[in-house]
């Protein structure tokens, strides 16, 4: 073992859980960081508590008394818990959050200073915006983009500084962040979906999206991870042999916890609980040292604050106790990927949930309203699905070890599915009879029953139906769930609207009410019926199939992203009042840029590491096999030493001819990326990089990997699969 991977084998064997003591039980910590309701009604004045509350409910401007009045609360609740700091915390286009710290303190005279925060510095900031992502929105001369309150999530403290959650837009008004176009998307559903409610109950005034997400990761010695360039510049192992035991066993899966994982994980759970995010769920996932936690169900745009918030609390508490968190969606070749599955759902201020049935005929229909109507959204959405979960780690996530294809498809259980072609069959033309209609009610009443014994989940589905909510499996486990749900969001309030317009030209006509939706839900489950899929979305029959079906099989992100400017999709996000044109087509060229920029890294780590680290551990290993076999023949004469040195001499020439395509390869793709780094075209360079570049990834690997298996384990120079994931 070389000298480097002895050191870190070392570290790791030395390691102790690193226990942190709870004399409070966890409830009592919920939320103690965050300026939640309850904070806010003790600080504010009572008219300011309601005005604040009815600004977080509707999204009605703060005016600037007001504003000043929850400033300075916030600072008086925030120096109670030991901030000496502010920022605006906000979402920026590169996949991270983002946050600029200014003191509460002002001098006001000599030796004499004052703590001071006022409405102007809590709605708004100004951040330079040129050095984030903005898809030439903003020239790189021109600096000026702002941060503004969202009043909708709570601030909270972490360590000494309160974080007020933020949108992020350009001086011309554009989006720059991911918040802004989700708050819209949810403010587009909630409209869309309150009309259609109102067939069914007149109370209803407000709908929210909720979101539960599942966060699936890694967790590697932070010896180990030192270790590895790889790790360290792309998140993934660019190199490595498949372990001899693997996941093969199953006994990873809900097994127990390690003692230095299960620290680790009580304590950013603690976190997380002091910072309101109700983290309930954790075990062991499929892959050896894979792990996933899960909070319960909140509003959607605070549950993607809240997730962005606890992937950052997990790297940063994750040091502390001498691991690093991998996030990425494919670090270990061969073993399960991560992913971040988006258990999406619909819910009424009356406390109904539109995605689970009711008792009766009159609340399942309503169910099935919203039930077929996201059906039909994603059919004729399909491929903005798969442009959202798009990019370079997903790519190699999608398809294998139980991560769903990338044809997006919807399974709903066999016996739902047959429920709807009853539907589709019962509703006749024409005016339906008393005795259909008698009939249909009937049978719609059943479905409570129908779903205490619905089929099995199917893990190879995209977007499954799992009961009372959507799971959206493939999204992966680094990315910000709100590109997500900005697209479920904007789609169904789409497909909502064009629902309710349909419905209401049915009465008109003079159909009944619940006739005209019962019509209007046969049409849409006819138009939707392709994208259901029951089956194995792994097997080589569903790719045949679904092209059959004429779904869309979009392998790779560059080919994904191309969805993003097609006429009906920009169309889509304008009409919605979502995303402009512009802001659309910046996304894009951002998402293109990104993919380059990673692969470029990885073209360039895999260089570095043949040539700088593989090389130079082989060359000595079969400096020693030469010297072997040149002390056999001077021992033993040249017959005799050529009998003696067979087996050396055949391991150095199965060394020697890995070693020099591993060379070529390498060669071949600094070739391929230099001529792709001089196509200006952002998308004809990522498809370069794809089709031209990427392609020299698994070759060279292959060859680096076999020369794992041969070179004595003394030289190798990497720590390994066996060591990395199996050492606790």
């Amino acid at each position: 073992m070389s000298s480097k991977r002895m050191q870190a084998y070392h570290d790791v064997l030395h390691r102790t859980p690193k226990h942190t003591e709870l004399n409070q039980k966890v409830s009592e910590l919920f939320g103690e960081n965050v300026f939640h309701s309850e904070v806010m009604r003790e600080y504010l004045p009572g008219e300011a508590y309601k005005k604040m509350k009815e600004v977080a409910r509707s999204g009605a401007r703060l005016d600037r008394n007001v504003a000043d009045q929850v400033a300075s609360a916030m600072k008086d609740w925030a120096l109670t818990k030991g901030a000496t700091h502010y920022t605006h915390w906000f979402q920026p286009l590169t996949g991270a959050t983002a946050e600029k710290h200014d003191a509460f303190f002002k001098p006001i005279g000599p030796g004499k200073a004052i703590e001071q925060f006022d409405g102007d510095l809590l709605v708004q900031q100004e951040p330079d915006a040129s050095s984030f992502p903005n898809g030439g929105i903003r020239n790189t001369f021109e600096a000026r983009g702002y941060t503004a309150w969202d009043p909708s999530s709570p601030a909270f403290v972490i360590g000494k500084t309160l974080c007020i959650p933020t949108i992020f837009i350009s001086y011309t008004g554009e989006a720059l962040d991911y918040k802004m176009p989700l708050l819209k998307a949810l403010h587009a559903v909630d409209e869309a979906a309150v009309g259609v409610c109102q067939y069914f109950d007149k109370n209803v005034k407000k709908v929210s999206a909720t979101l539960g997400w599942e966060q699936e990761y890694f967790l590697v010695d932070k010896a180990y991870y030192n270790s590895r360039l790889d790790l360290q510049m792309s998140g993934r192992t660019l190199f490595g042999h498949a372990s001899a035991k693997g996941q093969q066993l199953d006994d990873h899966y809900f097994g127990s916890i390690s003692e230095r994982a299960t620290a680790f994980m009580r304590d950013f759970e603690t976190e997380s609980i002091r910072l309101g995010i109700p983290v309930t769920t954790r075990h062991n996932e499929v892959a050896p040292n894979q792990f996933e936690c899960a909070p319960m169900f909140e509003e959607c745009n605070l549950a993607n604050d809240h997730n962005l918030l606890l992937m950052d609390l997990m790297e940063k508490i994750a040091r502390k106790h001498d691991f690093r968190v991998l996030l990425h969606e494919k670090p270990f070749a061969g073993v399960n990927g991560s992913g971040k599955h988006n258990n999406w759902s619909l819910g009424t201020d009356t406390g109904v949930n539109l995605l689970a049935p009711g008792k009766n005929p009159k609340s399942n229909l309503q169910f099935l309203t919203f039930f077929i109507n996201t059906i039909k959204a994603i059919h004729d959405h399909s491929g903005l699905l798969r442009a959202c979960i798009a990019g370079a780690g997903n790519d190699h996530r999608l398809g294998a070890n139980e991560a769903p294809p990338a044809i997006i498809s919807v399974f709903i259980g066999s016996q739902l599915s047959a429920m709807l072609d009853k539907i589709e069959s019962d509703v006749k033309a024409g005016k339906m009879t008393p005795e259909q209609k008698t009939e249909l009610k009937l049978n719609i009443g059943k479905i409570p029953q129908i779903l205490l014994d619905n089929t099995d989940r199917n893990r190879t589905s995209p977007f499954a139906f799992t009961g009372n909510k959507f799971e959206f499996r493939a999204v992966g486990s680094s990315a910000n769930c709100a590109a997500a749900m900005i697209v479920i969001n904007t789609i169904m309030a789409n497909q909502l609207k064009e629902f309710k317009k349909d419905v209401d030209a049915r009465i008109k006509k003079g159909e009944g009410k619940d006739e005209a939706i019962l019509k209007q839900l046969q049409v849409l489950i006819k138009e939707s019926k392709k994208i259901r899929f029951e089956g194995n979305g792994y097997g080589d029959e569903w790719v045949k199939e679904a092209e059959k079906r004429g779904l869309a099989n979009l392998r790779d992100t560059p080919r994904a992203l191309t969805v993003w400017h097609d006429k009906k999709v920009v169309n889509l996000f304008n009409d919605m009042k979502v995303l402009t044109p512009r802001e659309l087509e910046a996304r894009q060229e951002i998402e293109f840029e990104s993919y380059i920029y990673k692969l470029q890294i990885e073209a360039r780590v895999i260089g570095e590491m043949a040539i700088g680290s593989i090389m130079p551990a082989v060359v000595d290993y079969q400096n020693k096999l030469i010297k072997n076999i040149q002390g056999l023949f001077d021992v033993l004469g040249e017959k005799m030493g050529k009998e003696a040195a067979e087996a050396q001499i055949d391991l150095l020439k199965r060394i020697s001819i890995h070693l020099n395509t591993m060379k070529d390869a390498c060669d071949n793709m600094l070739a391929a990326r230099k001529k792709a780094n001089k196509i200006e075209d952002m998308e004809k360079k990522a498809v370069a990089y794809c089709d031209e570049v990427k392609v020299y990834f698994d070759e060279i690997r292959y060859h680096a990997d076999k020369l794992e298996g041969l070179v004595e384990d003394e030289t190798w120079p990497l720590p390994k699969f066996s060591e990395m994931l199996f050492t606790r």
